[in-house]
């Protein structure tokens, strides 16, 4: 049997793409089918997914894209064409059985297929225009509507490997219901990948293992070492944090994680000064002032940096 190397670096990436014009066009619904394509999307691309929040007009997505020299069988490529494509479509009318028949006969046509399947394995970017596609492609005609459903390609983030980080923008994302006034506990949202978890997801419960070992401990990142009290809870209003901010204090960072921070979704990379500093110095862009590693205001982030400072509108 063939096998085929997919060379890819390991990286971690938070993803966040909106409607136009922030309309909030998704129900329960339309967030279920968009919540089963993200983990049906993912499966096939062999990137996973470690936690996500599907919002009434955006998503978010914080995915692990495994290390390089990973092999994929024919075998599993079939599965993994069997779990994107589980009925013939007008856009891919070969039915699984006769992609395995194909593949086991080994021809020149076996190896063009292979060729393009192969490379849409870990491909962050693969995996957002199919993931938006395919909804836009269902919401339409769902709505009996046509036209643009995405506001923008989509936004990235680069997060270092390193567990405090990857827990922090988890936290953040998992957040998403309660920071909107939907539910006051993100296990009560089952379009989370907390929320998944608690209620016996074994995708969304392996996903967050990657960011501690067990959801009791990453439950007091959600809300505080030692929190219980509905009052470590509750959410500050932007104007608020902004006096807080402004008077160069700090709040806690359970609390500040209620607030919609810029630095999670245009900080451009998050990790230690190290980290970020080793990627934001390797950007290629010609500037007058090269980007370098800016500590994490506003709370107490441990050594977490990003590569641009949002000095200005840090809550967007």
């Amino acid at each position: 049997m063939k096998r085929y190397k997919v060379e890819k670096q390991t990286a971690y990436y938070h993803l966040m793409s909106r409607t136009v014009n922030g309309e909030a066009w998704f129900g329960d619904r339309e967030r279920e089918v968009l919540r089963k394509m993200i983990w049906q999307v993912a499966e096939f691309s062999g990137i996973r997914v470690v936690t996500y929040a599907v919002m009434k007009n955006h998503f978010h997505l914080l995915v692990d894209v495994p290390s390089g020299d990973t092999e994929v069988s024919d075998a599993e490529l079939v599965r993994r064409y069997r779990r994107l494509y589980p009925k013939p479509t007008p856009w891919q009318p070969m039915r699984a059985e006769v992609l395995a028949k194909t593949l086991a006969e080994d021809s020149s046509d076996a190896a063009v297929i292979r060729r393009d399947l192969v490379r849409r394995m870990h491909d962050v970017s693969w995996l957002m225009k199919t993931l938006k596609q395919r909804f836009s492609l269902w919401f339409n005609r769902s709505r009996d509507r046509f036209g643009p459903l995405w506001s923008e390609r989509f936004k990235s983030v680069l997060v270092e490997g390193d567990r405090w980080a990857l827990r922090t923008v988890a936290a953040y994302i998992d957040l998403n219901a309660v920071r909107a006034g939907i539910v006051e506990d993100p296990k009560d949202y089952r379009f989370c990948g907390y929320g998944e978890a608690i209620g016996g997801g074994r995708m969304a419960r392996a996903g967050l293992l990657i960011v501690d070992r067990d959801l009791a401990g990453y439950r007091q990142t959600l809300y505080g070492a030692g929190a219980g009290e509905k009052s470590e809870k509750e959410s500050i209003d932007r104007e608020e944090a902004l006096r807080v901010l402004a008077e160069k204090g700090k709040l806690p960072l359970s609390v500040l994680l209620r607030c919609r921070i810029r630095y999670f979704t245009d900080g451009m990379v998050i990790g230690s000064a190290d980290f970020v500093d080793a990627h934001v110095k390797a950007d290629p862009t010609e500037r007058r002032r090269p980007r370098r590693a800016h500590a994490m205001e506003g709370a107490d982030w441990g050594d977490l940096s990003v590569g641009t400072g949002l000095r200005k509108d840090l809550f967007s």
